[in-house]
């Protein structure tokens, strides 16, 4: 891992991995040296000024060329593949806000529902339904996530609602934004 994707486990009483949340003991944390090295060693081009740069200082690096933020100037804005109008009828679940699994904190959104989680129940041990997933027609009410914050962080960073219709099957759904990318070439 990271520094920055462990600190946040350091800095709680009994540290909990940030993959499996099995405790462990940060006095055993190590380096590892042979990535730093190769980061520190390996060379490649900038996507934007195709400067050749460690790989160590690239993150810096694209974050400070003109010419990657001049590409991200002039690169489009996020256009939803079809508009967001499907009326909500009552018989579906609630999408957009969710109850927390741990403590039942009610209304929350998806990003909110993260924060929350991340905030107040870090350090919780028990298995939990995700209330996102089972709302979804795939989801299963009855499966329980063996890491639900990873889960949040991973699978849930944007919301489902600008990319599904749920209204059309996955099949369904592969053909038209097929043809909408032909269309559009």
């Amino acid at each position: 891992f990271c520094g920055e994707c462990l600190q946040p486990c350091l800095q709680v009483p009994s540290p909990l991995c940030p993959l499996c949340r099995m405790p462990f003991d940060p006095k055993k944390v190590e380096k590892a040296s042979s990535v730093e090295k190769q980061l520190s060693s390996y060379k490649a081009p900038c996507r934007g000024c195709s400067k050749k740069v460690t790989l160590a200082k690239m993150r810096s690096h694209v974050s400070s060329c003109a010419k990657v933020q001049e590409q991200m100037a002039n690169c489009p804005k996020f256009v939803p593949v079809v508009p967001t109008s499907q009326p909500i009828p009552s018989n579906i679940p609630n999408r957009s806000t969710f109850a927390c699994p741990y403590c039942g904190a009610r209304n929350l959104d998806q990003q909110e529902l993260v924060k929350h989680c991340m905030e107040n129940h870090r350090n919780d041990p028990n298995k939990v339904v995700c209330p996102v997933c089972s709302a979804m027609p795939w989801g299963d009410p009855s499966y329980k996530s063996a890491n639900f914050l990873q889960h949040l962080l991973h699978r849930h960073k944007f919301s489902y609602d600008t990319f599904v219709d749920y209204n059309i099957d996955e099949e369904a759904a592969l053909q038209a934004a097929l043809a909408l990318s032909l269309s559009e070439n």
